[in-house]
């Protein structure tokens, strides 16, 4: 099983080249093999008040992608309203040539209305983000094939769909859309990525009825189920460092990790509060990264990535 670090709590503004030079550091030494950070422009809600500081988000994985080596780098996820579809292509494409082809593109049709209404940003109903979504994974699709021509869709249209360099990642850089939504997001998973993420917090037996839904979905396409690496959203929050709610001690933390795995998970993202601090990542390392090494790894991976660009267009 693979670990993932989560970034969400920017307090370490101030000081963010050094904060985010050990952070990388310390997660590359703990074991994690991605590090992800939130795409949000003004802090959300389960973090901290709007006015708490929040970084853009390409910009803190340009930077981490000079000073990490081999950790895969993404945004987890990219809102759909916030960049046009060619912009977003290009930042990924750019951070894949900068990271020597460690890029992922995350995308998710957005939430959180306030911080569009703030800054001025259209905020579509759910409806069309699901379309903007679909339309945006089809102009990644067609864009990193190198096939350079026009796009028209309901909501983008492009007289060009070119990128150059391509990404150094081929077929192309892999791509995870985010979000549980059984009828429409697990659909475009199948048809369009390789990799799902789903949140811990919404239990056991709904994780376990999507995850079955999203292989309906790819068994309609005749797609492999295998072939999708399955993430999920925890919380690192270690008792008794963090007393917060929903702390837990190393074993349960452990004991968590072994049932996703029986669930089907390939990769827990931890979602970490303080990863600034610099025993944060302690219980990774002392603890959960030994016993992920042990479990079962995501042994189709290496072929998920041509097997969702096979249904994508």
């Amino acid at each position: 099983m693979d670990l993932g670090l989560q970034l969400v709590n920017f307090a370490f503004a101030g000081q963010a080249a050094a904060a985010l030079r050990s952070i990388g550091a310390r997660a590359e030494e703990a074991g994690f093999s991605s590090l992800w950070v939130t795409d949000h422009l003004l802090q959300i809600p389960f973090v901290g008040p709007p006015e708490a500081d929040t970084l853009e988000a390409f910009g803190l994985l340009s930077y981490l992608a000079g000073v990490t080596e081999h950790l895969q780098l993404g945004v987890l996820v990219a809102g759909v309203t916030f960049r046009n579809p060619g912009l977003l292509i290009k930042s990924v494409t750019t951070l894949d040539h900068l990271s020597r082809g460690r890029a992922w593109l995350g995308l998710g049709a957005a939430w959180f209305e306030r911080e569009h209404s703030a800054l001025g940003i259209e905020f579509p109903p759910v409806k069309e983000r699901m379309e903007r979504l679909e339309e945006t994974l089809q102009i990644a699709h067609q864009t990193w094939s190198g096939q350079v021509g026009p796009y028209g869709g309901r909501h983008y249209g492009l007289a060009e769909t070119l990128c150059r360099p391509l990404p150094l990642q081929q077929p192309h850089p892999p791509i995870l859309v985010g979000g549980g939504g059984e009828r429409r997001t697990l659909a475009l998973v199948a048809r369009y990525a390789r990799a799902c993420n789903l949140m811990r917090y919404a239990g056991r037996k709904a994780l376990a009825r999507k995850l079955a839904i999203l292989d309906e979905h790819c068994k309609s396409l005749g797609r492999d189920p295998e072939s999708v690496e399955k993430t999920v959203t925890v919380s690192l929050k270690e008792a008794p460092r963090f007393s917060g709610e929903g702390s837990k001690s190393p074993s349960e933390l452990l004991e968590d990790m072994h049932m996703l795995s029986e669930m089907g998970f390939h990769t827990l993202v931890y979602n970490c509060l303080y990863a600034q601090e610099p025993w944060a990542l302690e219980v990774v390392a002392e603890h959960l990264a030994p016993a992920a090494r042990r479990l079962p790894g995501f042994v189709a991976g290496k072929k998920a990535a041509s097997s969702a660009s096979n249904h994508s267009l």
